[in-house]
C-alpha cells in the first residue's frame, strides 16, 4: 500500500471512530463542520482527497487536532503488572508509584507500612499540597509536630513543603494513597 492511500484509510478511520464515539451521524457531523454530508461520507470513505480547510473543519468539528485525525491508532488499552511499576523502600515502607507514566506536577504513590513501620517524607516545594488517604489498617500522621490519626477512608490535606512522616501504629499493614501536588512554577 503507497503512503498516500495508507494516510487517507488511517484519516478515515480515525474520523469515523472519533464520530461514533460522540454518538453522532454523518448528517450531523457534517453539519457541524459546515461541509456537505457528502463530503463527510467521502472522508470517512477512505477516497477523500481533502483540502486543508475541510481537514481544519472537520478537526474543529469534532473538537481535536489535524494530527490527530491523521495520527497512527493507538493501543485503546495497555496493562501494566504490579511488578511493572517503580518501587521503593524508604524507611520501612514500599512504596509503589500508581501509574506507568508521570502526570505533570503531580505524584501518586501506593504506601504500605508493615505493623510498627515508620516513613519520613521529604518536604517538596514551597506552595505544594499533599493529599494522604488511608485504605486499610492506621495510619500516623506527623505534620510539623501535629498528630493525626487516619483510619480506612480517611483523608488528611496539608502543606507538603513542611517536614512529615507516617506511622503504622497497628497490628496489621497499613495502606494508604499519597497524590502530591506540586507547586508551579512561574
Amino acid at each position: 500500500m503507497d503512503q498516500d492511500a495508507e494516510l487517507s484509510g488511517r484519516l478515515a478511520k480515525n474520523i469515523k471512530q472519533l464520530r461514533e464515539a460522540r454518538g453522532l451521524t454523518q448528517q450531523q457531523l457534517a453539519k457541524l463542520a459546515g461541509v456537505p454530508r457528502a463530503t463527510w461520507a467521502h472522508l470517512e470513505s477512505g477516497a477523500a482527497n481533502p483540502t486543508l480547510g475541510v481537514l481544519h473543519r472537520a478537526a474543529a468539528a469534532l473538537q481535536v487536532s489535524i494530527e490527530e485525525m491523521l495520527s497512527a491508532p493507538r493501543a485503546t488499552c495497555q496493562l501494566y503488572a504490579r511488578d511493572a511499576l517503580p518501587t521503593r523502600s524508604p524507611g520501612q515502607a514500599l512504596v509503589r508509584k500508581l501509574l506507568p507514566d508521570p502526570i505533570p506536577g503531580m505524584e501518586m504513590d501506593r504506601i504500605e507500612l508493615p505493623p510498627g513501620g515508620r516513613m519520613t517524607g521529604v518536604p517538596h516545594t514551597p506552595g505544594t499540597r499533599e493529599y494522604l488517604t488511608c485504605e486499610s489498617g492506621e495510619l500516623k500522621l506527623v505534620v510539623s509536630g501535629e498528630r493525626f490519626t487516619l483510619g480506612a477512608g480517611d483523608v488528611a490535606v496539608f502543606r507538603g513543603d513542611q517536614r512529615h512522616s507516617y506511622h503504622n501504629a497497628g497490628k496489621q499493614p497499613a495502606v494508604g494513597y499519597s497524590v502530591v501536588v506540586l507547586a508551579r512554577v512561574l
